[in-house]
């Protein structure tokens, strides 16, 4: 049996799609009659403190998200596999916002807007894509389909990770001791980490400080479509402020929906969006894990398992 147990999105068609891509194996929603002991895989989205009562049979967790360290906070998360999503559609998706982001930065969009604002004529040109050095925080999935997505247009990449990857075109830099040698180059810089306790509140005042100056015109630029938990709000408000940093894009934030009384909503060179960079696709992920359950039932091994010492 799987059970649906999803906050925050519509589980009633969740559970219509897997009942029918399952069938005959029996789908069943958090609130329906069923004995838990009968369930065999759970698949959760923020998941309330009682989600796991009951569940002792349990084979599997199954994560909405792609990024799952709020789930493994969860105080009674069983210690069974958990299976996060990884999905073409997402990766586009989170892709796009990245791209689309990291060249209206590079074509210096801010200075344009504050020019037409003030109605003033004023022929700067920005660099030229190959000037520009965008750096990439986390190689993952998401991270390295981001890359594959800026190479083309002809940007300057390098990229920083736990631990060293080899990516084609792509200058890459590891661990803490090149954290600073990756910064120093970096003009555009994108986090795509997962959130762990060693990534926790990276995007500070003083990782701001040492990113590359003389880049950009108006300074560096960060572009945070991970999580809130990787800012210091209030170092990036300042670092706005006082030139640190030329602008950001910020998808996420410490606490959602951004409050009203948040200095980065008054901010001209700061591009709030209400964390819809990427969502899971309900047809996708419905394919995704009926595939899982299926492969798994039959005596396979599951896929894209959570390491929990490292939190993703």
């Amino acid at each position: 049996m799987l059970l649906l147990h999803l906050s925050d999105v519509d589980e009633a068609r969740w559970a219509e799609a897997f009942t029918q891509s399952l069938a005959p194996y029996k789908v069943v929603r958090q609130g329906e009659d069923f004995d838990p002991a009968d369930v065999d895989y759970i698949f959760v989205w923020k998941p309330r403190p009682e989600a796991f009562e009951g569940l002792s049979n349990l084979k599997a967790v199954l994560s909405l998200g792609a990024g799952v360290d709020a789930l493994l906070k969860h105080p009674r998360l069983p210690d069974v596999p958990v299976v996060r999503f990884i999905d073409k559609d997402l990766s586009q998706r989170m892709s796009d916002y990245v791209v689309a982001h990291v060249t209206m930065h590079h074509r210096q969009f801010t200075r344009f807007q504050a020019d037409q604002k003030a109605r003033r004529w004023s022929q700067f040109y920005p660099p030229a894509a190959n000037e520009t050095t965008v750096g990439i925080m986390g190689l993952g999935v998401l991270g390295q389909d981001a890359i594959t997505r800026l190479r083309p247009l002809g940007f300057d990449l390098r990229g920083w990770s736990r631990t060293p990857k080899v990516i084609d075109g792509v200058a890459g830099f590891a661990g803490a001791a090149q954290f600073d040698a990756f910064l120093s180059g970096t003009d555009i810089l994108v986090n795509l980490l997962p959130l762990t306790p060693e990534t926790q509140g990276i995007l500070n005042a003083e990782t701001f400080a040492k990113l590359r100056r003389g880049g950009l015109a108006s300074g560096p630029v960060i572009v945070n479509a991970a999580r809130g938990g990787h800012q210091r709000e209030a170092d990036i408000a300042a670092a706005l402020a006082d030139g640190t940093l030329g602008a950001a894009s910020l998808d996420v934030f410490e606490v959602e929906p951004l409050p009203a009384d948040s200095p980065l909503w008054g901010l001209e060179n700061c591009f709030i969006t209400p964390h819809i960079a990427a969502i899971s696709n309900e047809k996708t992920g419905v394919h995704y894990f009926t595939r899982i359950i299926q492969d798994h039932l039959a005596g396979r091994e599951l896929i894209n398992v959570v390491d929990r010492a490292r939190g993703y």
